[in-house]
């Protein structure tokens, strides 16, 4: 397992620029001139997305980066779901916001909550999503065991989310946001309305968790790009200048094969703190991938779980597949030389490629807990 951790070492951004201004100046409320609403092609590139089968997923160029993005997804909400237990809650209500296609729906059964409230901008992940709850229920014992939930399609970043539930009322122990944050970054009304929905219903005491780029880390490789554009053959971001990162709608497209092909915005976490704190959330943890792995990976259940959501690539293996034989050399060199370093070079250990890694290690986790 060491040789994620070994093969690709992370620098602290140290990077001079816009987004390092943490001055106790208010937060600039200058929003770009004639912005394109982008909130309609986001939701269209996601309505357009198939459903691939697992026999697909597997060969994708991807596919361990994505386990490995859903073990960390899991690892997060149970031990948030465990805080919470811990804390003597007992049924929990829970808000997905960003659903998407239900991804993270086993994640809350595993998690014994008692109601689940799924929101997203596009229509027809939605309804993807309750496809995949109702068979979630036939395929168990029907009602029992299983949460209640309700679906809502809904722009989070425009409408509030209060007037269309079901229950008049209701508060939630938990609102999770999984890389979906960024695009409300738009504007500051978007991204205020985002976290309203995100925050003002949470229960004293609950959490506001998720997974966003981290603005130093995608700042600091176009700083170091010679264009304005970084990235692999699996992923590429490009900005349209660099220099000049406004507070809100700073633009760059992300583009991560057979997944993504869509803007995004900046978020500049400071700001992001900054506004949280006016709906009575307080920083719990705010950590890039590559540190939340290191901790996480320490405790045997959490490396158990990685080992059966096929988390990491063997190596050696069949790594590499039908590319030529020096660019799997690349791509897996670190894990080599991690063997090497452990003396034995045909030790099996996990690995993510070098490609994968450099997309994964782009994000970070926050957790935020509601204080009143």
């Amino acid at each position: 397992m060491d040789a994620l951790g070994d093969g690709i070492k992370e620098e602290k951004t140290t990077l001079k620029c816009k987004l390092d201004d943490e001055s106790d100046e208010p937060p600039s409320r200058k929003q770009p001139k004639g912005e394109v609403d982008h909130n309609t092609n986001v939701a269209n590139h996601y309505n357009r997305l198939q459903e691939a089968g697992l026999a697909a997923r597997s060969q994708s160029r991807i596919f361990f980066m994505r386990n490995f993005n859903n073990w960390l997804k899991s690892v997060l909400i149970g031990e948030t779901v465990e805080k919470l237990r811990d804390a003597g809650r007992r049924s929990l209500s829970v808000l997905d916001l960003g659903c998407g296609k239900g991804g993270d729906l086993l994640k809350w059964r595993k998690g014994g909550i008692g109601h689940l409230v799924c929101a997203d901008i596009a229509g027809v992940s939605v309804e993807q999503c309750r496809g995949r709850y109702e068979q979630m229920r036939h395929r168990g014992r029907g009602d029992e065991g299983m949460f209640s939930a309700q679906f809502v399609t809904a722009d989070c970043t425009k409408e509030l989310l209060a007037d269309k539930l079901e229950r008049p009322g209701e508060t939630f122990d938990i609102c999770s946001c999984q890389f979906v944050y960024h695009y409300s970054f738009e504007s500051e009304a978007k991204a205020d309305m985002m976290l309203r929905n995100a925050c003002e219903r949470l229960k004293p005491g609950g959490y506001f968790i998720g997974t966003t780029p981290d603005a130093y880390e995608l700042v600091k490789r176009l700083e170091a790009s010679d264009s304005l554009s970084f990235g692999n053959d699996i992923f590429r971001v490009t900005f349209r200048a660099r220099g000049d990162y406004p507070l809100f709608g700073c633009q760059y497209h992300f583009n991560l094969e057979q997944v993504v092909d869509v803007p995004e915005f900046l978020v500049y976490f400071p700001l992001f703190e900054h506004m949280a704190s006016r709906y009575g959330m307080r920083l719990v943890t705010k950590q890039r991938f590559s540190e939340f792995y290191e901790e996480k990976i320490k405790l045997s259940h959490h490396r158990h779980l990685m080992m059966k959501m096929a988390s990491l690539e063997e190596f050696p293996g069949e790594h590499g597949g039908e590319r030529p034989a020096s660019e799997a050399e690349d791509e897996y060199r670190h894990a080599r030389q991690h063997c090497e370093r452990a003396g034995n070079a045909s030790v099996c250990v996990g690995t993510l490629s070098r490609s994968e890694w450099e997309a994964a290690s782009i994000y970070l986790v926050f957790v935020f807990q509601k204080m009143s």
